[in-house]
């Protein structure tokens, strides 16, 4: 079904696959490094970098977009560093706090910042429940040899031949601020694509089994994922955008797919045929490893809580129900500790699985062509009236609108749906919650813990498994009981569903302001919008104080700062950051603030021994072991240990929250995302690594002595000191991955605001 190689390889003629060890019996004689050349991305990437160094990407992109629950930030951050229009085209989508039902008016007055934001810049803003980011920017943006950059972590438009970037907010206002994203050049993994589809197969399907097996050992991590083979054919671009936006959850950096007539037929219908061009790999091209899938072989797929890469066949879930889910009984009660009580196996009846709740929405599930499988496999039943419910998100007003005139949309409510506007509430918690202790099944992007809503923190846990919209569908027609698409009738689906783009909603409803800046204009700021507070340079010599050690596997974005209500803070920095590691290490938010206030103590002329004379002892102890170190020379933050940090979302805020109130570094094994380790550095963190176990625990201080000046030189082997409560002291070796002289600048100036107006000469 999905086969990794265990080396690079050669593609020849877009079919041929040939492992670069076999090159040579196979006749190709070109080197891997010229014929990487070849790719697709290598073209894309080289013809938006302004480096002038191929190996050494520093990019502009053509277009950039934002959600309500990140473009505050980012705009604040821009216009303190002295941005006065936006310079390429912006579009500010209002698709998360859509609802406006918590936290009293601070989500609106997040909308009317954000169109007053469009009138005084010249930005293009999307007001609720008229589209998900994703689907508005594959409407009106993606088009072939573009690049787009997103402050959302599913910013994927590969399939309609963009390379498109998910990073945290910092990066765009560099965008902003006509700077670049600033990456070595990646590494490019094949995703060669044979065969077709099974009737009631769909791209969730797909993306489940790859993201299955790539995940857990990191095949594609911070790589370009590139689709090519003779399967693209077999699917619609409709279906191609489903598989292309789950290709966030492999930890990839971005994807592009090869494009054909489909894609031409798509950008047509969207009333862009302009912006199609043929993209193909050279006749020789080699890729760093490649994914090799056979569509045929692919079964409706199913991933278990809490990670889209949990993912078993449906059928091999029924077979061994027992097992599988005692599985994830065992990693809930992990999560939940001993507040939680949750149970999958109580939700087994005469061998079958009972759901309580459907979900197909967002810019994953919400697609024409996802909508219009559900509505065929319903037509005509009865989700029936006990506890499962269904309810489907379309993607955009114009899915809506062709839903509606098609039928579709009758044949859904009178199956016993509920029809709801565009909104991504269901995918980060915000929207949908179910019950506790209750399994909801979704064709969403996510299903970490905490995604649904949940607060195992107050007791409260329910699970969220993944699946796509046809085998959703056909569990509805079943009244809950999981059941695989393919176990209905193959005529049940048809994949090539006709679909007509009406852009009326957008052209009455959404404001289209790119180049007509009108600075005179006020910004409209309620009062949960909150300017960033300052941030002091890198000292040369830093004191840092453990104030929480994770040695989970994996730590999510989602459990760094929550989703959900909280995101209604997200414009008022302190504010969210009373929500940092809430669901995780609750008494972290009270340690680091407690070294904030001494540091702002030092800050305000007052000594570190005098601000807290508990220093004392940990400068004697540093002395005792032949360290020098002068309390009066030493700047005095708060550090999060993490094993491998920042899966997920792009949220800023993951950084910025830590930042706020103490943080002053991280010490990782390593950083799950480029773009969780770029909002690290772009909030002026250090992101520290180090090898083999921690040798520190929550309550010890880490000295490092000379951080200022190493970031002038060798990150590669930096002395720090453990001092532990008894006043052992105990040397450490860190490191710092390679940085950019931009990076190692930003996080010597305090962050990326101090940066930008120390180069201004503000």
């Amino acid at each position: 079904m999905v086969k990794l190689y265990d080396e690079g390889i050669y593609l020849r003629g877009g079919a041929e696959v040939i492992p670069a060890s076999q090159a040579a019996a196979a006749g190709i004689d070109v080197a891997p490094e010229d014929a990487k050349k070849g790719t697709i991305a290598y073209s894309i990437l080289q013809a938006h970098n302004t480096s002038g160094d191929p190996g050494m990407l520093k990019v502009r992109f053509d277009a950039m977009a934002s959600h309500d629950i990140t473009f505050v930030g980012i705009i604040q951050t821009a216009r303190a560093s002295g941005m006065e229009k936006f310079p390429l085209p912006y579009v500010l989508t209002n698709c998360h706090n859509s609802l406006c039902a918590v936290g009293g008016t601070i989500n609106e007055d997040d909308h009317v910042f954000g169109l007053s934001a469009a009138k005084k810049y010249g930005g293009i803003f999307v007001p609720p429940h008229i589209a998900v980011i994703h689907s508005f920017m594959r409407e009106n943006f993606a088009g072939c040899g573009k690049m787009i950059l997103g402050s959302d972590s599913h910013t994927r438009y590969g399939a309609l031949g963009t390379m498109a970037v998910g990073e945290g907010g910092g990066e765009l206002a560099k965008q902003l601020l006509r700077d670049t994203y600033d990456v070595a050049y990646p590494g490019v993994v094949a995703i060669y694509l044979e065969g077709a589809p099974r009737p009631g197969v769909g791209p969730h399907d797909v993306a489940l089994s790859i993201i299955g097996e790539v995940f857990k050992c990191g095949y594609v991590k911070n790589k370009v994922m590139e689709f090519v083979g003779p399967g693209i054919a077999s699917m619609t671009t409709d279906y191609r955008n489903g598989i292309d936006v789950m290709t966030t959850e492999t930890t990839c950096l971005t994807s592009i797919w090869a494009t054909d007539e489909d894609t031409h037929a798509f950008l047509a219908e969207h009333g862009r045929g302009e912006d199609y061009q043929k993209l193909a790999p050279a006749d020789v091209a080699y890729y760093d490893g490649c994914v090799r899938v056979d569509l045929s072989a692919i079964k409706p797929m199913i991933a278990l809580p809490f990670h889209p890469s949990n993912a078993f066949t449906i059928e091999e879930l029924n077979d061994n129900l027992t097992d599988i889910l005692h599985d994830v009984e065992v990693e809930a009660a992990r999560i939940g500790g001993e507040k939680v009580s949750f149970s999958l196996l109580d939700k087994v009846h005469d061998g079958k699985l009972h759901v309580q709740q459907g979900v197909i929405a967002g810019c994953s599930g919400g697609n024409y062509g996802n909508v219009v499988q559900a509505a065929r496999a319903l037509k005509g039943k009865n989700t029936g009236c006990g506890e499962f419910s269904l309810a489907v998100y379309p993607t955009s007003q114009p899915v809506a609108l062709e839903l509606a005139k098609k039928g579709y949309m009758y044949d859904l409510m009178e199956a016993g749906a509920i029809v709801r506007t565009a909104f991504c509430g269901p995918c980060f918690g915000a929207g949908d919650t179910p019950a506790n202790n209750g399994l909801s099944i979704r064709h969403t992007t996510r299903n970490f813990p905490n995604r649904e809503g949940s607060k195992p923190g107050n007791g409260q846990l329910s699970a969220v498994a993944l699946m796509d919209a046809r085998s959703i569908a056909a569990t509805a027609a079943a009244g809950g009981v999981l059941t695989a698409a393919t176990e209905l009738p193959d005529e049940t689906w048809d994949e090539k569903c006709e679909y007509h783009f009406d852009s009326a909603p957008y052209d009455k409803r959404v404001y289209w302001g790119y180049d007509k800046a009108d600075t005179t204009l006020a910004l409209v700021e309620g009062p949960n919008i909150k300017p960033w507070p300052a941030m002091e340079p890198l000292g040369e010599n830093i004191l840092l104080k453990v104030c929480s050690k994770i040695m989970d596997p994996v730590t999510t974005t989602d459990e760094l700062i929550p989703s959900g209500e909280t995101s209604s803070f997200r414009s008022n920095p302190l504010g969210l950051a009373e929500f940092t590691l809430s669901r995780r290490d609750p008494d972290y938010v009270g340690r680091s603030k407690a070294v904030d206030a001494v540091e702002k103590q030092r800050v305000a002329g007052q000594s570190l021994i005098e601000a807290d004379p508990a220093l004392s002892e940990v400068f004697s102890a540093l002395g005792r072991a032949g360290v020098a170190a002068d309390p009066a020379a030493a700047e005095y933050g708060s550090m999060v240990y993490a094993v491998k940090p920042g899966d997920g979302s792009a949220r800023e805020q993951a950084a910025s929250c830590q930042r706020v109130i103490g943080g002053l570094a991280n010490i990782v094994s390593e950083y799950a995302t480029k773009r969780y380790r770029s909002n690290v550095m772009n909030w002026g963190m250090v992101p520290f690594q180090m090898t083999g176990e921690p040798n520190f625990e929550v309550g010890d201080y880490i000295y490092v002595p000379g951080i200022r000046s190493a970031m002038d030189a060798d990150l590669s082997d930096i002395a720090a000191y453990v001092v532990r409560a008894g006043g052992e002291v105990e040397k450490v070796k860190l490191f710092v991955a390679d940085m950019t002289p931009e990076e190692r600048a930003i996080v010597k100036a305090g962050c990326l605001i101090n940066f930008n107006r120390e180069k201004a000469g503000k």
